[in-house]
């Protein structure tokens, strides 16, 4: 450790200089404007790979932004860790609400300030300079890949067909990321679990045009109205979910694992406060955390139609539409959910309307045994810098790319992530800890030791 403090000390202003280099690079996936900065964004990363000591590194094309690969082998014989990361980050809109340019990084308080400070270029460069560390003090205890995509914040929708094309050369033994958070820069916390998604559009259609209200109202359906009627009937008294088979394939976690998820020092007041709520509300029978860890759960994300403008509009509306999601816990098919959730609120319709439910992307959730070796190792990294062990987590997010790993490559994902919940991320502002970037590298040196005594 201490030729690590060495290297950090020595090189921190170099270091900080490659990262403030990849967030200038104004990366945003969803605009067709920034295409070329995805290239520019593949250019730097395929430098910054081959001189930290990459044997290779190549980018990929694909029908959408490109993927970079990398390797280093050291013998066949050893494991091998896959480092999986994207390059793309979020819109910075609303940029008013920026305190400084978003593609300028500035350091305050501690802090890089930036888009892409956390994620994922942040949480991504630290396994650049792990690994760069361990080969040049050759101390690289076992094989390492890095995929690096350009497609997270999309979806990641050609990096599946990506790894079913190139299985022998991504064949690891664990796969490594970066991407998600802390409880607390005290606290550390490894997440064990993702939840997955399905989504859904909903149109409700009542009569073929937009009715005066008073003429009509009263004996025509409106639409606004009985999508609310629709959306009522989704849940009960108790918050469960009312679509028939919905819980069918949901797993019970054990007693063992909700003693430790409830570790987390979490407190509901404080909570409430930050949100600005009284109360809260959720699955009766299970705590806060449990609630947005380890249950799936149904939420209208947007909702309208008819006259929304200034002023009013007596006008009884032809359409009402809303988005639904559905967070999934692992074992429960998005696609099987989406076929349910459609069939149901097909079936519950009153024939005054005609509804068209239009299914528009999802993913499977995914877990991590709390036992697994590999995850063990991660426990162990975390001890050896924080000085205690990491609180396993169920995140109620998603990363649907981490299921497709399991099951196009079959190996498991480790989740080691060094952000935290107050680091804004996807929103004005973002920011990184710089303690939390430097014991990342350090937790991720640890972690390829500790992985190569279980390999």
């Amino acid at each position: 450790m201490d030729q690590l403090e060495s290297f950090l000390s020595d090189n921190s202003d170099r270091i900080l200089d490659e990262l403030f280099g990849l967030i200038r690079i104004p990366s945003i996936s969803s605009l067709e404007v920034h295409k070329p900065d995805m290239l520019k964004a593949a250019e730097y990363w395929k430098k910054i790979l081959l001189d930290a000591g990459a044997d290779l590194a190549t980018i990929y094309s694909t029908p959408g932004n490109p993927v970079v690969y990398a390797e280093k082998i050291i013998d066949p014989s050893k494991p091998t860790i896959l480092v999986y990361a994207h390059m793309d980050v979020m819109p910075v809109d609303p940029i008013d609400k920026w305190n400084s340019n978003p593609f300028e990084p500035v350091i305050k308080d501690g802090k890089i300030w930036a888009r892409g400070a956390n994620d994922d270029k942040g949480q991504s460069f630290i396994h650049a300079k792990a690994f760069e560390y361990l080969v040049k003090s050759g101390t690289l205890p076992c094989n390492v890949k890095f995929m690096i995509e350009g497609e997270e914040e999309i979806g990641s929708t050609n990096l599946g067909k990506f790894c079913e094309e190139n299985k022998e050369m991504l064949k690891s033994d664990i796969i490594l990321v970066s991407d998600t958070g802390m409880i607390a820069k005290d606290i550390p916390s490894i997440t064990s679990g993702l939840r997955g998604l399905a989504y859904w559009e909903v149109e409700v259609t009542g009569p073929n045009k937009d009715l005066h209200s008073g003429l009509f109202g009263g004996a025509v359906a409106n639409p606004i109205n009985e999508l609310c009627k629709l959306i009522a009937q989704m849940t009960d008294e108790n918050n469960r979910i009312t679509i028939p088979g919905f819980y069918d394939d949901v797993v019970d976690v054990t007693i063992e694992e909700r003693e430790r998820l409830s570790q987390n020092p979490f407190n509901e007041l404080k909570y409430m406060e930050a949100l600005a709520v009284n109360e809260l509300q959720g699955e009766k029978g299970y705590s806060t955390t449990e609630r947005t860890g380890i249950r799936p759960t149904l939420d209208v994300c947007g909702i309208w139609g008819g006259y929304t403008g200034e002023g009013s509009k007596t006008v009884l509306p032809s359409k009402a539409y809303a988005k639904i999601s559905s967070r999934l816990v692992p074992n429960q098919d998005h696609q099987k959910i989406a076929l349910l959730f459609k069939n149901y609120l097909e079936s519950i319709a009153p024939k005054s309307i005609r509804i068209n439910v239009s299914v528009h992307h999802g993913g499977q959730g995914y877990l991590c045994p709390i036992d697994h070796p590999a995850f063990l190792a991660a426990e162990k990294a975390f001890f050896s810098v924080y000085g205690k062990l990491p609180v396993p987590v169920r995140s109620g997010g998603s990363i649907p790319i981490v299921s497709t790993f399991e099951k196009v490559l079959g190996v498991k994902t480790i989740l080691m992530g060094f952000g935290l919940e107050s680091d804004a991320i996807h929103s004005p502002n973002e920011h990184f800890l710089l303690e939390n970037f430097y014991n990342g590298i350090r937790c991720v040196v640890q972690y390829y030791h500790f992985f190569n005594e279980k390999g």
